[in-house]
């Protein structure tokens, strides 16, 4: 589910908004609370389940690969190749630096033809390499370098806690095109809502298609962390769907049994819990976000989604009256049963 979830079911609306009466306002203001949560005690936690849109831009300008460029002389020539690779971040060019693809494109205009210096951020390093651009039609130069700075999707809210700060998704976001987790500099939550639902056959995931309009009035909160274990931020207008949810106490993965359980997730616009049964219990998972394996037994979401569905990845799981984990993989071959998250991982990866 990690690879795909943000690009094949969304629907993106851009609305630039110019006047607002007076009535939309107090609608929003009715429709949205911005309310304290420290009445909740530290050992309790508002379970999620509501669907959000998801922004994000890179710590700089990320590489997805290099390409062959033509030559005024007519050749064909790769000036990146080996030199940067997939998954690299770049941090300056000739020493100006650039934190988005606009800044990048100005600093194309400047580039030295004899040879221009790459900063890259590597993993955990920090390397340097100079490129030596080639000339095309027009007097342009170029470096043949495939990149992205930004990221869009649509997730699912896991829990906050008294500080209003959230855990979504239960798994990081990864890049398409490279595999490798996202490292960002910053990100936000979007109010978004469900317009339509593919189900999920074998062989093929089904997907959340949702609206998110990306503008000043529908931001619900700031994203901090991207994580293996999930995305985590604060709220800054916390939704009225998860205000009227009951705190729950934390269940420990050894609490965690074989049997029934329940989710919680919004797919028709409504939340609701919905039936699963907890099917094994990996104390020791080799990948974070497997500990737990389940099942979709509730008829009513079986209709909806066909099981689970990408979109859906944040969602609670609750066994005996407490929080225990998130969803967080579909099997693709057999879209009622998935994977989740061991909540303690969540919080300890929050902190």
């Amino acid at each position: 589910m990690r690879k795909y979830w943000y690009r094949r079911y969304l629907v993106i609306a851009l609305v630039f908004m110019i006047t607002i009466e007076g009535g939309m306002l107090l609608k929003e203001q009715e429709r949205k609370q911005k309310v304290s949560v420290e009445s909740i005690s530290n050992d309790l936690l508002i379970p999620g389940g509501i669907p959000v849109g998801i922004y994000m831009e890179t710590a700089g300008v990320m590489v997805l690969g290099t390409e062959k460029i033509k030559s005024v002389d007519g050749g064909n020539y790769e000036p990146a190749k080996r030199l940067v690779r997939k998954g690299d971040y770049i941090q300056e060019i000739d020493g100006v630096e650039v934190k988005n693809k606009k800044e990048l494109l100005n600093q194309m205009s400047h580039l030295n033809p004899s040879g221009t210096v790459l900063k890259l951020r590597r993993g955990k390093e920090n390397v340097s390499v100079k490129v030596h651009p080639v000339k095309c039609k027009g007097k342009s130069y170029k470096l043949g370098i495939w990149v992205r700075d930004n990221t869009q999707g649509l997730g699912t809210i896991t829990f906050l806690n008294r500080n209003s700060e959230f855990g979504a998704l239960g798994h990081g976001i990864h890049d398409i095109d490279t595999g490798k987790l996202l490292q960002m500099s910053t990100g936000r939550l979007y109010e978004t809502s469900i317009r339509d639902i593919k189900k999920g056959v074998n062989g093929e995931p089904g997907g959340m298609e949702g609206i998110i309009v990306y503008n000043q009035y529908n931001v619900l909160g700031s994203i901090e962390k991207n994580t293996e274990e999930g995305i985590y931020g604060r709220f800054d207008v916390i939704p009225m769907e998860l205000m009227k949810q009951q705190p729950l106490r934390l269940g420990k993965k050894e609490e965690i049994k074989e049997g029934d359980a329940k989710i919680k997730c919004s797919v028709d616009g409504k939340l609701k819990e919905y039936a699963v049964r907890i099917t094994k219990v990996d104390l020791h998972e080799k990948e974070v976000n497997k500990g737990i394996v389940l099942e979709v037994t509730d008829k009513e979401l079986l209709k909806k989604t066909g099981g689970i569905v990408q979109g859906m990845s944040g969602s609670p799981i609750i066994q005996d009256g407490k929080l225990v984990g998130a969803v967080t993989h579909v099997l693709v071959n057999d879209p009622t049963r998935g994977y989740g998250i061991f909540i303690e991982n969540m919080l300890d990866a929050a902190a």
